[in-house]
């Protein structure tokens, strides 16, 4: 099965450079590589045309994050999809080997662990999965969203993400693939990618808030009912699956 990996740029000159030498470098070649840029004004295209492999480059303003994702997977032709945003690698060689090996004819999507790095690629903290089952999400959890492959058919099925959401559109749309239209998953238990801290998710007690309040916002359009309280706690329980 090929992956149609997607990575989404916006003057990311800084990075972009060991994004791209981490996907060169993964030992699959079933690949199908996207760029979908907002329009940088440095050298992030300038970099990204040095790697031939790329199959489409796009450049052109966008309304943000999830419209930008939506544009890939609108481009995308391999039965998988998956994305690989401009500051992180795969932590390894083989993750999307990984990847491809997990799925087979009863498989929708599979997701694995992530760790995260600061910008001198020193290890922070890991996020460990665990074995979808329903229910999961009202306590708290959610797979690691860079991680996460996902068929092309469930997309064109059960749609794309909501680009109304400022942060947590990654988070409704898992909801409502997982919970609400009960996904068939599988959690590969290997590290698959390395992602920087300082994320826009990370950067402000206040995007920490924008968060929250969208993902409340994602459960009520799921019409799936929660105790916001135990909602909250539960969340703050689950940061203890964050190994340092």
């Amino acid at each position: 099965m090929k992956i149609s990996l997607i990575t989404i740029t916006y003057n990311s000159a800084d990075t972009l450079k060991d994004c791209l030498d981490s996907v060169v470098t993964q030992t699959t070649n079933e690949l199908e590589h996207i760029l979908v840029d907002g329009g940088s004004t440095d050298n992030t295209l300038t970099i990204a045309k040095k790697f031939p492999h790329l199959s489409k480059i796009i450049s052109e303003p966008d309304k943000g994050i999830y419209d930008a994702l939506n544009k890939g997977i609108k481009n995308a032709s391999g039965e998988i999809i998956g994305f690989l945003h401009s500051d992180d690698v795969f932590y390894s060689k083989n993750s999307l080997l990984h990847i491809q090996e997990a799925f087979d004819a009863s498989i929708d999507a599979v997701f694995g662990d992530l760790i995260y790095t600061d910008h001198q690629n020193n290890l922070k903290r890991r996020w460990k999965g665990s074995p979808f089952n329903l229910g999961k999400f009202k306590k708290g959890w959610m797979p690691a969203h860079p991680t996460f492959y996902c068929t092309r058919s469930f997309y064109e099925k059960f749609g794309f993400y909501n680009d109304s959401y400022i942060i947590a559109g990654d988070f409704e749309l898992m909801l409502r693939f997982f919970e609400k239209n009960k996904i068939k998953s599988k959690y590969i238990p290997k590290i698959l990618v390395k992602m920087k801290v300082g994320g826009i998710s990370n950067r402000s007690l206040k995007n920490k808030l924008i968060i929250l309040e969208e993902e409340f916002r994602a459960f009520k359009e799921n019409e799936i009912p929660i105790n916001k309280i135990i909602y909250i706690l539960n969340k703050l329980k689950n940061l203890r699956g964050f190994k340092t």
